[in-house]
């Protein structure tokens, strides 16, 4: 076997290389959905990411001789350490062949950059936050990620748990089946929502895509009032949250999500994200595909063969005042209604604090299991 050799990313070349590493990482693995690679360019480009403004980040490769075997991203994110009060860093981007050396050595390339950064300890994955695709895959391998969501080789749970990582929280992601829950709720909840909706003046909407822009202005401020209390949130910035409305826009579909005020005012907020990871696996972008190619065969797979059958819930949140009035259930409701008009069959619910009982006891109520957990890990340092 090579030597081993721990490169720093510098260039342009060296993050195409960085980034095209997964493909060979999951080459043979049936469940890996590839990202389009020209979005993790993006994703990973200072000038064009607002995550950089408030982070300072380095990417490492492990390479023997000319093969990259390994990677890993450590990062600052200062946004996080000031509304915390913490002083930790993070890791994300951490793929590795079967080679436990490797994983080794990006792990201690990464601590020595936040020891010298003068941090107490390192976290993760993220990458870069709970804003976006986080936490290590610990149980369901046997299954394709939900849109949005992070996948992972069981081995990698098994070398960050050797090199003395710890369990920090974890992140579950429910599954329920659509027709059943309607079949078992349907009827309660129907009623439940005129009841509700009458007694406490709530009115439900979906999101208006012909005033988008003023939409978006509205969740922003609902979404860090009412997330702002949960473990390891931060605050979009204006220019985050105005990145990722322009990313989701083209995602949405507006009978998928959800408005409610009350009085006027808006109180709640849920966003359900058809599954394209299902298109996505079998359209399968390449770095050297051309990407209108993938995009032709993602569209057939979506639009023409229509081979959707999963939502994914990715935000359901309600300010803090009016938690208890059941809005969250309307929410329920409301989606399985429209999910059902679509043929969807299956929803997954994430990712879920371990300890958001507020989240999670009207979950199981209604039926839905826990069938994957992702973890973030940490090291004191």
């Amino acid at each position: 076997m090579k030597s081993l050799i721990i490169k720093p990313v510098k260039t342009t070349e060296d993050r195409k290389a960085f980034l095209r590493f997964p493909w060979r990482v999951y080459k043979n693995d049936p469940y890996w959905v590839p990202p389009i690679f020209s979005e993790r360019m993006h994703f990973t480009d200072p000038e064009k990411n607002p995550f950089f403004q408030h982070a300072e980040v380095a990417f490492y490769m492990a390479l023997r001789g000319d093969e990259i075997v390994g990677t890993i991203a450590v990062f600052t994110n200062h946004l996080h350490n000031e509304y915390h009060n913490e002083n930790i860093a993070f890791f994300g981007f951490f793929e590795v062949l079967e080679d436990y050396e490797a994983a080794e050595q990006l792990f201690k390339t990464a601590e020595t950059w936040a020891k010298e950064k003068g941090h107490t300890a390192l976290r993760g994955p993220a990458q870069f936050s709970t804003n976006d695709e986080c936490g290590l895959l610990v149980d369901g391998f046997n299954d394709r990620p939900r849109i949005l969501t992070t996948y992972n080789p069981p081995y990698y749970v098994d070398y960050i748990e050797k090199l003395n990582y710890k369990y920090a929280r974890d992140l579950w992601a429910y599954q329920l089946g659509v027709k059943e829950f309607m079949e078992k709720s349907g009827g309660r909840l129907d009623r439940l929502t005129t009841r509700i909706m009458e007694r406490k003046n709530i009115t439900i909407r979906n999101l208006d895509m012909k005033k988008y822009d003023e939409e978006v202005e509205k969740v922003k401020l609902l979404y860090n009032n009412a997330w702002s209390k949960n473990w390891g949130f931060i605050p979009f910035t204006d220019p985050e949250f105005d990145k990722l409305g322009e990313e989701l826009h083209a995602l949405l579909d507006p009978d998928l999500v959800f408005v409610a005020e009350k009085d006027g005012k808006t109180v709640g907020f849920s966003l359900a994200l058809l599954d394209l990871n299902e298109p996505l696996r079998l359209a399968y972008p390449k770095p050297n595909t051309p990407e209108w190619w993938t995009m032709v065969k993602l569209v057939w797979q979506w639009k023409i063969r229509k081979r959707i059958s999963w939502i994914r819930v990715y935000a359901l949140g309600v300010i803090p005042e009016y938690r208890k009035l059941g809005i969250d259930a309307l929410f329920y409701y409301k989606t399985a209604q429209a999910a059902l008009k679509k043929g969807i069959k299956m929803a997954e619910m994430s990712w879920i604090l371990d300890n958001n009982d507020l989240m999670n006891r009207p979950i199981i109520a209604m039926g839905g299991k826990v069938y994957k957990t992702h973890r973030y890990y940490e090291k004191d340092l």
